[in-house]
């Protein structure tokens, strides 16, 4: 099953509606500002690139239907679309990312007539989403240079297909080394509390061919120490200038197992996510999220006392320290990533 998560067709954005996976596999249009925060929000549409090529998507649809005729009301009417959307989701750095490359792509278009600077953000857009797909190709071939054949590979959240583009972030390397026969053993994290290993990561490499078993969050110290674990792949949401990164929850705890088993600990991460105007992990925002997810989300009636607190961070931050190398579409960087990091962005753009 060759994954493409986003699509546009026939003048329309089309996205896979990941809440409904595994179960179901359905696609929806997003054609308004609301209906795309509304994807983003509400985990449709998810994964740092994804979401990023979404709002890039997104919004040039919406700015197609502007009634403005003269640039400095369209360009005020694309800013308030802009922050908007912007604040569907705060830890990711793609969607801000995206949406400040669109407003710039406007902002050297403003001599054009503005029927003109539609049609150049339409293209903008599809370079976003194109650009990703390339990119998360490379990530792969980068990242496979770092593994061996029948090796153990455990991931947490979901960083694959859908979460991009196209081949994903973190288990781009498993999909090319497929192809290649590598025979990869892959322990999926579940990732509690939304089961986006469970529901998503499990789906898409089951439907590949490549040899998934699940297991739940706290049984991944057990399979590292059982030798069953040779390297650990994660993707990002944003990362600091000094390569602290936000990921999933659960994300940090994996990196320090790791480091105590003397296992590689890989976090693949486009350039389009690193952060250099963030200097370290705790200028990163951190979504809290309701606790009605941990509560009552995946069970036919609660499964917690009624009224309970709870406290629902939907990211943790991994120290630099604890991270091995970070794959890039421009290559991998390591330590110290202060001075790596800064080298793949200005590869990055020389392009």
């Amino acid at each position: 099953m060759d994954i493409i998560p986003i699509k546009y067709v026939h003048d329309s954005l089309l996205v896979l509606d990941q809440t409904r996976l595994p179960n179901e596999v359905v696609w929806f249009s997003i054609s308004t500002r609301d209906e795309l925060y509304e994807a983003i929000k509400s985990l449709r549409v998810r994964g740092a690139p994804a979401i990023g090529v979404a709002a890039a998507l997104g919004i040039a649809i919406c700015a197609r239907e502007y009634a403005e005729e003269e640039f400095t009301s369209f360009y005020e009417h694309f800013c308030e679309d802009k922050a908007y959307i912007n604040s569907s989701r705060p830890t990711a750095v793609n969607l801000s990312w995206a949406l400040e490359r669109m407003a710039a792509c406007v902002r050297k278009c403003k001599d054009l007539p503005v029927s003109e600077i539609k049609k150049v953000l339409l293209a903008e857009a599809t370079a976003v989403r194109q650009e990703d797909e390339d990119g998360c190709r490379m990530l792969g071939e980068h990242g496979l240079t770092l593994l061996r054949p029948g090796m153990g590979i455990l991931t947490h959240c979901n960083a694959g297909a859908l979460a991009t583009a196209r081949y994903g972030t973190a288990l781009s390397p498993l999909y090319i080394g497929h192809e290649q026969g590598y025979d990869f053993k892959v322990y999926a994290d579940e990732t509690r509390p939304l089961l986006q290993g469970a529901r998503l990561t499990a789906f898409e490499l089951s439907e590949a061919g490549i040899d998934v078993t699940l297991i739940c969050d706290n049984m991944a110290s057990l399979v590292m120490k059982q030798g069953r674990i040779d390297a650990v792949l994660v993707g990002c949401d944003r990362m600091a200038a000094n390569g602290d990164g936000a990921n999933k929850i659960g994300t940090s705890a994996l990196a320090i197992l790791a480091k105590e088993y003397d296992i590689p600990f890989y976090m693949f991460v486009p350039t389009s996510t690193i952060d250099l105007a963030t200097p370290d992990g705790s200028g990163i925002e951190i979504e809290l999220r309701p606790g009605s997810e941990i509560t009552d989300l995946w069970y036919e009636k609660p499964m917690a006392p009624a009224g309970i607190k709870t406290y629902n961070p939907a990211f943790d931050v991994t120290e630099a320290k604890h991270i091995t190398a970070v794959v890039t579409e421009q290559g991998i960087a390591r330590p110290p990533y202060t001075e790596s990091l800064k080298i793949m962005i200005d590869k990055a753009n020389a392009k």
